[in-house]
């Protein structure tokens, strides 16, 4: 990593000390997602309780922003029922203050309504907001088991082989529009490949997001860009180019990149996240335990770096949201 890494880093390093001196990095922890199934780890949080329980403990850990998916209590399949999502932020809400962010990715098998429900009951302070359609490719997955807890996961593993992740530029507009312009929230813009980078800069040179930008470059998801140094190089260079100073990042490594992706951002002035939702493991062969787990290594990095961890409420400042005082729930 540091021999791959060092060409990408040391001109930072090199020209901009200052990048060191006063600048709080937001940790994300996105605490379940839909892309895991239940089989992969028995860490992996299930039911309301389960989410609520793994939020807090992030939070506690040192996360600013929680990101959140739900899943059905019983089985664990991907879930978008406003219901489940009920079934843990009002939890989350009452014992932390965290920014809880709310996907409107939810997954390649659910129609735009669908993953739109949970953010258009609750009104939350954030949403995610994938910045085009995709491949989505998951089911290399599959070839690791031979046993299943539940039939459905090979299945949608598999689904994942002819789906796509579809959100066209008329769906980004109904988000921008109805979660955006009509109900406050903030976006976690999330970018797969630079073009959706290319995405994210027209709409803000038409006026139809506002600075400042919080933008997520997630490498290592097949059919988006790869987890490597020089891929997240090429990222920034071209948020720079396109998007100027109206924009912060955070770094998001699928996978075994997780927590070096995340350092080498965090060194290139971004912000970083976590969560068994992008990885399931804490070092190679091992499950993490928790969320929190992942949390508190990526702050012990950071820390012995010489950076600061953000506050929820400097996280709210920083990135302008509405304030939890103001979401439905």
């Amino acid at each position: 990593m540091i021999a791959q890494a060092r060409h990408l880093i040391w001109p930072v390093l090199k020209g901009n000390a200052g990048i060191f001196m006063g600048r709080k990095i937001i940790i994300t922890c996105a605490v379940t997602g839909s892309i895991h199934t239940p089989t992969m780890s028995p860490f992996l949080p299930i039911t309301g309780d389960d989410i609520a329980q793994a939020s807090i403990a992030a939070a506690e850990a040192g996360a600013a922003i929680i990101h959140l998916h739900a899943r059905h209590p019983e089985t664990g399949f991907p879930s978008a029922d406003p219901n489940h999502f009920m079934d843990f932020l009002p939890k989350i809400k009452g014992r932390c203050d965290a920014v809880l962010n709310i996907s409107t990715g939810g997954s390649s098998v659910m129609t735009l309504d669908e993953r739109l429900a949970p953010a258009r009951a609750v009104k939350p302070e954030m949403c995610s907001l994938n910045m085009g359609s995709m491949n989505f490719g998951i089911f290399p997955l599959k070839e690791r088991y031979t046993e299943w807890k539940h039939d459905w996961e090979p299945k949608l593993l598999d689904a994942s082989r002819g789906n796509l992740f579809r959100n066209t530029f008329e769906d980004i507009e109904v988000i921008l529009s109805e979660l955006g312009k009509t109900d406050g929230a903030r976006f976690e813009f999330e970018c797969y490949d630079i073009g959706h980078i290319e995405t994210l800069a027209y709409y803000l040179n038409k006026g139809l997001v506002k600075p400042p930008l919080y933008v997520q470059f997630v490498l290592g998801v097949l059919g988006g860009i790869g987890a490597s140094p020089e891929n997240l190089g090429a990222m920034k260079a071209s948020a720079d180019r396109l998007l100027g100073d109206t924009y912060s990042f955070s770094v998001l490594g699928a996978g075994a990149m997780q927590m070096r992706l995340a350092t080498a951002g965090a060194i290139l002035g971004g912000n970083v996240r976590v969560g068994l939702e992008d990885n399931l493991t804490i070092s190679a062969g091992t499950l993490a335990r928790s969320n929190a787990e992942q949390v508190t290594k990526i702050r012990t990095i950071l820390e012995e770096l010489g950076f600061d961890i953000a506050s929820a409420g400097e996280c709210r400042e920083l990135l302008a949201t509405k304030g939890s005082g103001q979401v439905a729930f």
